[in-house]
C-alpha cells in the first residue's frame, strides 16, 4: 500500500496547491490512500467544514489536526462525522477522536494523531497515549499512520524510536519545514521529521512577512495574516506492506509555482 501524507495545508495557498497538484500527484505515484494535515487550512489557523471540504474534494482521503484543532468554532459542528481526527492526547472530553481504522480497498489503515508536549501548549504525555492507543489500534489492523504534531526534533525522533515496530510510520508536522532525515527505522518504522507546509512560499512559515517582522524586528504586537502569492506542496509517500504493515520505503515531495 502506497500512502501519501501531506504536510500542514496552509490557508488559501495551500488549498490552491491541491487542487492543482495532487490528482495528479495520485496517479503518477499511484497512491492508495491520501492523508492531510489541515489544522492551518481555514486562513492559517483551525480548520472550517468548507475547507475540510475543499480539501477532500481535491482527492485528500482524510484529515489530521494538532494544536489548532479548536482555532475555528465551525470545527465542533463537524468533527465528530467527518474522517478526521485531533490529537488523542488531548483531554478526552473534548469533541472528535484521536484515531480511527478506515477501511479501503487495499486494507484497513489506522490512523493516530498525537502532539507534542515541549514548547507546546499542555496535553497528556503522547508516549503513553501512543503506547495505548497503538495496543487497541492493532487489534484491527498493522498499518498505521501517526502524525505526530509537535515542535521540538528531538520529541519526535524519540517518539518515532519508542513506538519503531508498533506502526508504520510516524511523520512529524506543525513546523512548516520540511527535512531531510526520511528513513526506515531498525524495527520497519518509517520516519521523518516534518513533512513540511502546502502553502505560501514568500512567507514565515505561512504567514504575511510584514506582520512578522514587525514583531521579531520591533516586538510590536500584530495580527499575523496569511501571505498571498505563489505555492509550494511538500509532502510523503510511503510504501508499506499489505500484510505486515512494515514500511518499505519513504521519499519526500516538493514542488513549487515556478
Amino acid at each position: 500500500m502506497k500512502i501519501l501524507f501531506i504536510g500542514d495545508v496552509f490557508a488559501r495557498p495551500g488549498r490552491q496547491a491541491l487542487n492543482l497538484w495532487l490528482k495528479d500527484l495520485i496517479s503518477e505515484h499511484d497512491i492508495d490512500f491520501c492523508i492531510a494535515n489541515g489544522e492551518n487550512a481555514a486562513h492559517g489557523k483551525g480548520i472550517t467544514k468548507q475547507t475540510a471540504d475543499e480539501i477532500y474534494a481535491s482527492g485528500v482521503d482524510f484529515i489530521t489536526l494538532g494544536n489548532h484543532a479548536w482555532g475555528q468554532k465551525d470545527t465542533l459542528s463537524f468533527i465528530d462525522d467527518f474522517p478526521i481526527v485531533r490529537p488523542a492526547n488531548m483531554s478526552k472530553s473534548l469533541p472528535g477522536k484521536g484515531w480511527c481504522i478506515v477501511n479501503t480497498n487495499k486494507g484497513d489503515i489506522g490512523i493516530l494523531n498525537l502532539q507534542g508536549r515541549v514548547f507546546m501548549d499542555h496535553v497528556d504525555n503522547p508516549f503513553e497515549c501512543a503506547t495505548e492507543c497503538l495496543h487497541e489500534m492493532r487489534q484491527y489492523t498493522n498499518i498505521i499512520v501517526v502524525d505526530f504534531h509537535a515542535e521540538a526534533t528531538s520529541e519526535k525522533i524519540a517518539l518515532a524510536l519508542y513506538i519503531d515496530g508498533l506502526c508504520s510510520c510516524v511523520i512529524g508536522t506543525h513546523t512548516h519545514v520540511q527535512t531531510a532525515d526520511e528513513r526506515i527505522l531498525p524495527n520497519g518504522t518509517a520516519f521523518i521529521s516534518d513533512a513540511g507546509m502546502t502553502g505560501p512560499i514568500h512567507s514565515i512559515i505561512g504567514m504575511d512577512i510584514k506582520c512578522v517582522m514587525e514583531k521579531f524586528v520591533r516586538s510590536m504586537p500584530t495580527r499575523f495574516e496569511p501571505a498571498k502569492g505563489s505555492f509550494m506542496l511538500n509532502a510523503v509517500v510511503i510504501d508499506i506492506c499489505d500484510n505486515s504493515g512494515v514500511a518499505k520505503d519513504i521519499y519526500r515531495i516538493f514542488l513549487k509555482q515556478s
